[in-house]
């Protein structure tokens, strides 16, 4: 059974939101979404070098997400309600997913990322759930076939 929801809960989320909306981080989110689309390293270093303003907006949203993912992971925030909102998490995940194992090898660090994955993973398992054909669909959108 799902643990009932809290307004603690619902004050973080709405935290979380607010961070959203600071200016650096709306233009950090706004150029992931209209250009992160690396499947490998390479590419990712190619579309976001070291030092330039595009590899610290790519570090930003994903810093973002993977500690709001370790909200989840950490038993601090309603896993239930965040997904009920929370799609912009999985929106990140498809456009990292394909990259990662290639980037966890070259930098050694296995859990980069690992609060993201787990809760996307789980998020995927409850989008199928709940409707059925919808993360395909959400999938496919994102990466744009």
């Amino acid at each position: 059974m799902e643990a009932q929801a809290t307004f603690d809960d619902v004050n973080l989320i709405l935290r979380l939101y607010e961070l959203r909306r600071e200016s650096k981080m709306r233009t950090a989110r706004d150029w992931f979404a209209r250009n992160f689309k690396a499947a490998t390293v390479e590419e990712y270093n190619t579309l976001c070098p070291m030092g330039s303003e595009e590899n610290a907006y790519a570090r930003m949203v994903l810093s973002y997400w993977e500690m709001a993912a370790s909200f989840i992971t950490g038993g601090v925030l309603n896993q239930e309600l965040f997904f009920q909102s929370g799609g912009e998490l999985l929106y990140v995940w498809e456009r990292l997913r394909t990259v990662l194992p290639e980037f966890r090898e070259r930098n050694r660090s296995p859990r980069a990322y690992k609060n993201l994955e787990t809760v996307a993973q789980s998020f995927i398992q409850w989008m199928n759930r709940h409707s059925p054909g919808a993360y395909e669909a959400f999938s496919a959108r994102v990466r744009g076939v």
